[in-house]
């Protein structure tokens, strides 16, 4: 520690450094020296004070500044520790996401165009499994400079996330209720989709039945079934909830809700092939929107987030370190399907 407050007290010569960047210097220099390697403990706040007769905020502000760089990290309770020897790396982001469908895609490209060039972004998939979940936040940890995570809805979430500093993570897509005082970037499904269906209630009703694929333990939201249940029995609409669609079932008189594209599109195929007319015969709803849906069969009605939002908000992040708490929209999108 003596090692590191000596590095600092040779720049304050360096007039062109202010008192910060002087602490950041230092430290960067003295890993460079090897008089510190990685897992090694800095000097505490208070140390630092009594040491150098820096302002306190002075301090913080350099250590959050090698925090986001991912030069050191901090370890709730324990104090600051040095996290890589590599002083001249980029930021390193690690973004773990469900899959890359096309709204994800629409996601990475903004928060991908949002971070610039200059900062360093590996991508992760666990397909919301969580065993590979696991592996891969396992593998990822201590690595990076910041961690954006999709996390997937199980008891077993918060723990795993407890294993990255909270300063550096963000939580984007869904939200997961835990101890700690995450970041977030989130979709709200239960109560937004209520409204959506409540918005289409008259159209619906137009039909005999409405027709809801919902695949149980797959990474489709509860909530959304939730909100549909409540709504079929507040409004007393002839509903039915299935698995999956079997192509060539389509019928008369009944609306199709589903959350997978494939299933939208198999559809859509049996709605030409038997000659039904979309909005009169047959009706669909859809999830997420995409620019096919706003053009295939004259639109697809949807309803859903902003991804593009999602992923500028997130880079914002990522780029700044502070805190952010965001719920973004979702939006009813009325098309001729229905």
């Amino acid at each position: 520690m003596d090692q590191i407050v000596q590095q600092i007290k040779e720049l304050e010569s360096v007039n062109s450094l202010s008192k910060h960047e002087q602490i950041v210097q230092g430290i960067l220099n003295a890993i460079n020296e090897k008089h510190v390697s990685k897992g090694d403990m800095l000097p505490s706040v208070n140390k630092m004070i009594q040491e150098l007769g820096f302002a306190r905020e002075t301090i913080v502000k350099a250590y959050k500044e090698l925090v986001h760089s991912g030069i050191i990290e901090s370890k709730n309770r324990l104090g600051y520790f040095v996290a890589t020897e590599d002083t001249q790396q980029e930021l390193k982001v690690a973004l773990v996401i469900f899959a890359f469908d096309i709204f994800q895609e629409t996601f990475y490209e903004n928060f991908r165009n949002g971070l610039g060039d200059s900062i360093q972004l590996d991508i992760f998939f666990h397909h919301n499994n969580f065993e590979t979940f696991d592996t891969i936040v396992n593998n990822i940890r201590g690595k990076y400079g910041m961690y954006v995570i999709a996390p997937i809805p199980h008891k077993s979430t918060p723990e795993l996330l407890r294993q990255l500093p909270v300063n550096r993570v963000l939580l984007v897509d869904r939200f997961v209720k835990t101890k700690e005082d995450y970041s977030y970037v989130v979709q709200e499904f239960r109560e937004s989709s209520y409204q959506a269906f409540c918005k289409l209630k008259d159209k619906i009703q137009k039909f005999d039945q409405v027709v809801f694929f919902f695949k149980s333990n797959s990474a489709e939201p509860n909530e959304i079934l939730e909100s549909f249940n409540q709504f079929v029995k507040d409004h007393h609409i002839n509903s039915v909830i299935r698995d999956n669609y079997k192509p060539g079932s389509l019928e008369k008189g009944k609306v199709y809700f589903t959350i997978h594209n494939l299933e939208l599109w198999e559809m859509l195929k049996d709605t030409k092939a038997k000659g039904f007319v979309l909005g009169k015969d047959v009706g669909f709803i859809s999830h997420n929107d995409d620019i096919v849906k706003e053009i295939i069969f004259d639109g697809v009605t949807t309803f859903s987030t902003d991804f593009s939002k999602m992923g500028t908000r997130a880079a914002e992040f990522v780029k700044s370190g502070e805190k952010i708490k965001v719920v973004v929209p979702t939006v009813l999108i009325e098309r001729n399907s229905l």
